[in-house]
């Protein structure tokens, strides 16, 4: 299935974004680079400048977007398996958080995991209200146990001209593996592979 072409039937869509990060080094040899990619789709907000209560027109189609950005995240890896995964975005400053929140759900959550190969781990996430231009720092952890320190990173994106007063910047993350000369311990994924 076409999942972006499914998005761009349930939502007006302005754009889609993305940001490729390659790390070598971090002060320390090179050695294993890392991966980190981020994502993101502008589409109208039905809601900007009103409150309604039944937020359910977002929500509902919003696993095509799950999909899409997942697709769209795991190409850019280039064949590299996903490791870490985040999720967030940006309501436009005549819209709400609550916008963000109701695209990002369970609804959109669980064709991420899809696309990206499985994910027992909760989805960190970000959301905020802001003006165009505004960075966000999506927060990436462990796509199959939260608490495996090697992998809380975050990565910063972008998109210099949105969200608009009335549009909403929804995107994904992953990475390719922890933070490059991550070090200071904590339960590792040989730790994970061993409990399974």
């Amino acid at each position: 299935m076409n999942y972006s072409r499914q998005v761009e039937q349930d939502y007006e869509v302005r754009g889609w974004f993305s940001s490729v990060q390659e790390i070598c080094h971090d002060g320390g040899a090179p050695g294993d680079s890392l991966l980190r990619v981020a994502t993101g789709v502008i589409i109208r907000n039905p809601f900007a400048g009103k409150f309604v209560s039944d937020l359910s027109p977002l929500t509902n189609p919003s696993a095509a977007i799950g999909h899409a950005l997942g697709q769209r995240a795991v190409a850019l890896l280039g064949g590299r398996p996903v490791e870490s995964y985040g999720k967030g975005g940006i309501a436009g400053t005549a819209g709400e958080q609550e916008h963000v929140v109701a695209c990002i759900t369970t609804t959109f959550g669980n064709p991420l995991r899809e696309q990206v190969g499985g994910g027992d781990a909760w989805i960190s996430s970000v959301s905020k209200v802001a003006a165009a231009g505004t960075s966000i720092d999506i927060p990436l952890a462990h796509k199959d146990e939260l608490y495996i320190r090697s992998h809380y990173d975050a990565i910063t994106f972008c998109v210099p001209d949105g969200p608009r007063p009335d549009e909403i910047l929804i995107c994904v993350a992953v990475a390719s593996g922890p933070r490059v000369h991550q070090r200071v311990g904590g339960k590792t994924v040989a730790d994970l592979v061993a409990s399974t």
